[in-house]
Formats: structure tokens, sequence, C-alpha cells
């Protein structure tokens, strides 16, 4: 018998070709969902003592179907659409016990849905939520608290996402040309959110929600496996990897922050660096370079040293330089002020920071506070190196990293 997390496994690996499956042939993607997520929510309760079936796709076809059904039916003030949906759709299709045995519906439409979930006119919450709960399969109970947020805010905020697809006639069709570009990179830099958010926590009590990474891997996986030919979707997953790999030497017995310069390399995961570095190597050399490739480049430079003091900071300040004329931004800039500091002396990384500090987008965030004073403290200067460490931990609302800064300022008297 398959065991609870493979069964999990299982069903998240489902989620989106079932779901896919409903919407292709009912065409109401809010009620398709809601019937996707109570067919799961019943195999995970009764697969685990009544065994995984022979067909689980087409079991949770067949209940998503009739839950579906369940649903129309049950909004009587919505008869005209169930009379709709009667019209369009013989009882004989809607109650079909083998579902997965329609023309088609063995096609898997999960990138048609990410495109869909990551729509332009959805906010960034939403469709970070909509992606895990309809393409991830996780709950809303599950997102509300991986993000640290009451169910019920969670719950209304899927639920104005789905109104919002509803409204606008979105139909389970894959974009076309620019526009398909575009919306890639949308479904990419959703995913990258995710994974961000579930290695370093924006608040809370613990440093990682090591939930969301592991999902933001699960389905950059998946979207690899869909698109194995794009350049950045392949750097996107090796970044993840690569940075993934680092997370059990990141925390110690405690739960306290420890610095990558201080981590034991021996704990990191060796299998995720060597896969990672491998999907880079192979990645950079194909085709035109982007900057999700370039941050795996980096993070496989950090992963490949034995020790922090071995790290080629001239080629991380080189690939910075790239990553800069690419994609400036203000995260970029304040990392590469680190590298230029590594290389060329801690004063060259803080006049890069002064420069910073008039940039509005990043003048009150406690990272640029941190990074001053990490290299003020490289300088020697102490007291000003506590001051800032002091601001840095009153400005971040995580509390391992509150703590962090805390005792590095206390250290420095």
């Amino acid at each position: 018998m398959t065991g609870p997390h493979g069964i999990e496994d299982l069903l998240r690996a489902d989620a989106p070709r079932v779901l896919g499956a409903l919407v292709r042939r009912y065409g109401d993607f809010d009620l398709c969902e809601d019937a996707v997520q109570e067919a799961l929510i019943a195999a995970a309760q009764q697969w685990p003592e009544g065994g995984v079936p022979d067909h689980p796709r087409g079991w949770l076809l067949t209940v998503a179907a009739r839950r579906y059904v369940d649903l129309v039916r049950s909004e009587s003030a919505r008869r005209r659409r169930e009379d709709a949906v009667a019209l369009a759709t013989p009882d004989s299709a809607l109650l079909a016990p083998a579902a997965d045995d329609a023309p088609g519906a063995d096609r898997d439409d999960s990138l048609a849905l990410l495109f869909l979930c990551c729509h332009p006119d959805l906010s960034p919450p939403s469709r970070i939520a909509l992606t895990l709960r309809a393409v991830g399969g996780l709950t809303t109970a599950q997102i509300a608290a991986a993000f640290l947020v009451p169910e019920s805010t969670m719950a209304q905020r899927i639920s104005r996402a789905k109104q919002t697809i509803k409204a606008g006639g979105w139909s389970l069709a894959q974009p076309e040309g620019e526009d398909r570009t575009a919306r890639l990179a949308e479904v990419r830099h959703v995913l990258y959110l995710v994974f961000n958010e579930g290695y370093t926590a924006s608040g809370g009590d613990d440093l990682t929600a090591p939930e969301l990474s592991t999902e933001a891997i699960r389905l950059t996986r998946l979207l690899h496996g869909l698109l194995p030919e794009d350049p950045e979707t392949a750097g996107l997953l090796a970044l993840m990897l690569l940075t993934d790999a680092r997370r059990p030497a990141r925390t110690g017995p405690h739960g306290e922050l420890i610095p990558l310069a201080e981590q034991d390399r021996g704990s990191w995961d060796a299998g995720l660096v060597e896969e990672g570095v491998a999907l880079i190597s192979r990645t950079l050399p194909r085709g035109r370079i982007g900057p999700y490739q370039l941050q795996a480049a980096i993070a496989a430079v950090h992963d490949e040293a034995p020790t922090a003091e071995a790290t080629d900071w001239p080629q991380i300040l080189a690939l910075y330089d790239l990553l800069a004329r690419t994609g400036p931004n203000p995260m970029i800039t304040l990392n590469r002020a680190v590298a230029v500091a590594m290389v060329q002396g801690p004063r060259a990384g803080l006049d890069l920071l002064e420069e910073l500090a008039a940039d509005a987008r990043l003048a009150r965030n406690h990272r640029l506070l941190a990074t001053r004073a990490h290299l003020l403290e490289l300088l020697g200067d102490r007291e000003e190196a506590a001051a800032a460490y002091r601001e840095a931990a009153r400005r971040t609302t995580s509390a391992p990293e509150r703590r962090h800064l805390t005792e590095r300022a206390r250290r420095l008297g």
C-alpha cells in the first residue's frame, strides 16, 4: 500500500490534469476547481485505508465530475446554469464512470492551467494562491498556513481570483507568440516568488517554510518537463535546486539563522548540488542567457566552493556584472555590492550601497542595512556596524533574522 506521503505526491501530480480535463469538458473553472478540491480531499481520506485505485486519475476524474454535477444542481438560485449544462452535456456524460476514457481526456493541460492561474490581470498574491491551489493541489488551509494568514483571508483571495477569471471569460487555452512569451515569464516569476517565500519566510517565527520551497521546485520541475528546451525555465529550476541544497545548514539546533559563510557545507544536499550544477552546465551554452540562468550560475559557484574562503569571487562578480545588464534591479545591485567588496575591498562595496540608499524601492529595506553592517564590520568599523545591525533588526518582520541581527550587534558591543 502506498504510504501517506506517496499518496500526497500522487494527488498533487494528478491535480492539474484532472482539473484540466474537467475545465475542458464543462468550461466553468470556478466550480470545476471546487469539485477537484473535493475529489482530492475524498481521496486523501479514503485511499490510506482502502488502498490506491488501479487507475487513480480515472477515480479522481469520476469523483470530481460527480461533485461538479452536485455543485451545479445544489445552486437552486442559479437554475439557468444547470439548464445550460444539462442541455450542453447529456447526463450519461456528466456521470460517466470512466471520465478518463473521454476522447482527449488524457491530454495534459498543466501548462495551460499555469498560464490561466498566472494571468497578468490577476494580482501577484492571487496568482500565487491560485497556482498553489489549482495546479499544486494544496488546500486553502495549507496555503494560508504557509503564508501565515487566516484561512478566511486566503479563501477570499482565491475566490476573487476565480471570479476575475469568470468575469473575464478566460478559457483554458495556451497563448501564442509574444503573449505566450510574456505569460511564461509571469509563470516563472510566480514560481520564483513561491520558492523565495519558502526559503526565507517574510514573517513569523520560522526562517523557512519548506512546504512552499518544495512545492515551488515540484511545479518548476513540472514546467521544465513540459518545456524542456526553454533555457530560462531550466535556469530557474537549477537556481532552486542549488539554493535549496543549502537549507539543512541554514539554521542551528534552536532555529537560529546561520549565514552562508559560516554554514557546515558537509550538511548541504550533495544530490541537489550535483543535479543543479549539471542542469545549468547543460543550459548555459544552448542559447540566449537570461537572469535565472545567471543567478543559477552564481549559486553554482558558491555551492562548488569547498570552503567559504575558496569561493571564486571574481567569477561571481563577473556574473553579477552580466546580470546587472540583463535585468537591473536594486536587489541585484545589493548582492553585487557584496561581490565588489569581496574582490575590491569593503570600501568599494559601501560606495555602491550609498547609491542604493537613494532608491525608494530599497531605502527602508532591512537587507540594505544588514549588508551595510556586514561591510562595515569587514572594514573594522565596529560601532557603525553595530548600529546598522540594530536598525536592520528593527525593520525586519522575520523573528529569526531579527535575533540574528541583534546578536551580531551585541557581539560588536
